[in-house]
């Protein structure tokens, strides 16, 4: 998850516009005949997986919960590692690396202060450069992006007229109330198609392209924006165009915030401390000493405190079925390979397309509809100079959209982010720390990617083309990140309603789903849809973790 408003790569512009899936839990239940469920199975151990077990033992102190995790560590994406450098030492993150506070942390933010971490955390201020200054490389120079808070309104227009990348812009948004509504019939539709027919097509090519390459390193002519921007699709039905609908709602409709984040927004104010909440307040972003893998090790710790948690590593998932148990009662076998569990309910916190690989009876999957589900792979380079002034200008990077010509991005990179600007506080040496993605789905159908060398190659051909940096790093450090973004496609939505559906006729509600293939690819979504998860266990053969309405 490269960049989002909810555990970042880098910051988006557009993040004052909802980039999650609405989801609904306004409906009645039936309870348990014989309780809540007493032997729970946790499938995934990334932060998705450590905080469903986390907010399960919460809620359900008197339940076994068995945490099945493939690879030798926790943690999934969120990865951060310490390294020596001259001088001293320097934190590399080798996926997420902050988070945004706001409507979408509220969840994340309490579970901070549950854990005892808040004097771990470190903020970057609204009106740091890092804040205020983010680019957009094109067509050949870095263009930084307008933003409201200290740019005149003078200055904003001098930019707009002046740069090619705002071509369309300013027409597009004087005729966007005039242009005819959607057919009815329409469905869903890709974000680049929403954008032209509502705006101008250069848009969504030069400018949400970039944005949305920071957030699911993928093609904005193939993303959802009933997924991605579901309040811009609700909008357009409910005026007829998006300017439309704002000029006329009322203050008391609320359109721009679900009753749902009304409620949690309530609640989190009785509960977080003020001087946290006021520090939240004018922060941008913000992290932790020793990276965002602080907080999935310190879940990990109080995880493995309770004495009703088992953690397995190294122990993958082979199977999962439903079966009858004595007396009419139904029950979940996880299988691995060595032996079979069975259990009260299972919560995946895996890959979609992964889960519908265990879910098969006759060699033919449960759940089709996940199985489509695509994911790309990102390479992250991390880079240190001890040069401190090596980048010509202060921000937090800058993203490269699809209409870049292939002679001025040959490496397929997605981004740039400027580490040292960003985020302050988490190394012990002075000089130039920057992170490159490469991939997202311009390696879609590739079988082999580069090697460590290749990578690290190819990020500093990019900073030498792009920002003329030709000094050798100190350090360098390139992971790949195999289909760790899952692709919120044209039909997302209605796919996973169609999963919800199949999840209660096969599964009977014994099998939830949670993770960044559902309902939000940022580490704040997953952390919520835990524990929007864990408090409805005990709701009987009403619940799947897809309780999604469409906008």
């Amino acid at each position: 998850m490269l960049l989002r408003r909810h555990g970042s790569l880098l910051g988006s512009s557009l993040n004052s516009l909802s980039t999650r899936p609405i989801l609904c839990s306004q409906c009645h239940h039936h309870r348990y005949s014989t309780g809540p469920p007493q032997n729970i199975a946790v499938i995934g151990g990334g932060i998705t997986g450590l905080a469903s077990a986390y907010y399960i033992a919460k809620e359900q102190p008197t339940a076994r919960i068995t945490v099945y995790e493939a690879g030798p560590r926790l943690g999934g994406w969120l990865h951060s590692s310490h390294v020596e450098v001259p001088g001293g030492r320097v934190l590399f993150e080798h996926g997420p690396r902050s988070l945004r506070p706001g409507m979408g942390a509220l969840v994340t933010t309490t579970l901070i202060q549950e854990l005892g971490m808040i004097p771990d955390v470190i903020y970057t201020d609204k009106t740091a450069a890092s804040a205020v200054n983010r680019f957009i490389y094109y067509p050949d120079h870095l263009v930084r992006l307008p933003h409201p808070t200290t740019d005149s309104m003078l200055e904003i227009a001098f930019s707009i007229l002046r740069e090619p990348l705002f071509s369309g812009v300013i027409p597009g948004l004087i005729g966007e109330a005039f242009r005819p509504t959607r057919p009815e019939s329409l469905d869903d539709e890709s974000v680049a198609s929403f954008f032209a027919r509502r705006l101008d097509p250069r848009i969504p090519q030069n400018i949400v392209s970039a944005v949305l390459h920071g957030i699911y390193a993928g093609d904005v002519n193939q993303l959802s924006i009933r997924a991605i921007f579901p309040l811009l699709w609700t909008l357009e039905k409910q005026g007829g165009s998006v300017i439309g609908a704002l000029a006329t709602r009322r203050p008391e409709d609320n359109i721009t915030v679900p009753r749902r984040d009304r409620e949690l927004l309530a609640e989190t104010k009785k509960v977080l401390d003020p001087e946290f909440m006021v520090a939240l307040g004018k922060a941008s972003i913000f992290s932790f000493r020793n990276g965002l893998q602080q907080l999935v090790d310190r879940l990990a710790e109080i995880v493995a405190g309770k004495k009703r948690v088992t953690t397995r590593l190294d122990t993958p998932v082979t199977h999962i079925e439903l079966e009858e148990a004595a007396g009419g009662d139904k029950k979940i076998k996880v299988s691995t390979e060595s032996e079979s569990q069975t259990y009260d309910m299972v919560v995946s916190s895996i890959f979609s397309k992964k889960l519908s690989e265990l879910c098969t009876s006759d060699s033919k999957t449960l759940l089709p509809e996940l199985a489509k589900t695509h994911a790309v792979t990102v390479m992250v380079i991390n880079l240190f100079y001890t040069n401190p002034k090596l980048v010509p200008v202060e921000g937090f990077g800058y993203l490269i959209p699809q209409t870049i010509p292939f002679q001025q991005n040959p490496e397929r990179a997605l981004g740039v982010i400027f580490d040292s600007d960003s985020i302050k506080g988490q190394d012990i040496a002075t000089g130039t720390k920057l992170t490159i993605i490469l991939g997202g789905h311009w390696w879609d159908g590739w079988s082999t990617y580069p090697t460590e060398e290749e990578g690290i190659a190819a990020a500093r051909s990019v900073l030498q083309r792009h920002l003329r940096i030709t000094d050798e790093p100190v350090a360098a450090q390139a992971k790949l990140q195999k289909d760790c973004i899952p692709q919120y496609t044209v039909g997302h939505i209605s796919r996973m309603k169609q999963t919800h559906t199949r999840l209660m006729h096969r599964f009977k509600g014994r099998l939830r789903v949670v993770g960044n293939s559902y309902t939000g690819v940022g580490v704040n979504d997953c952390i919520r849809a835990s524990r929007d998860i864990a408090q409805d266990l005990d709701q009987y053969n009403q619940k799947s973790g897809l309780e999604a309405i469409p906008s």
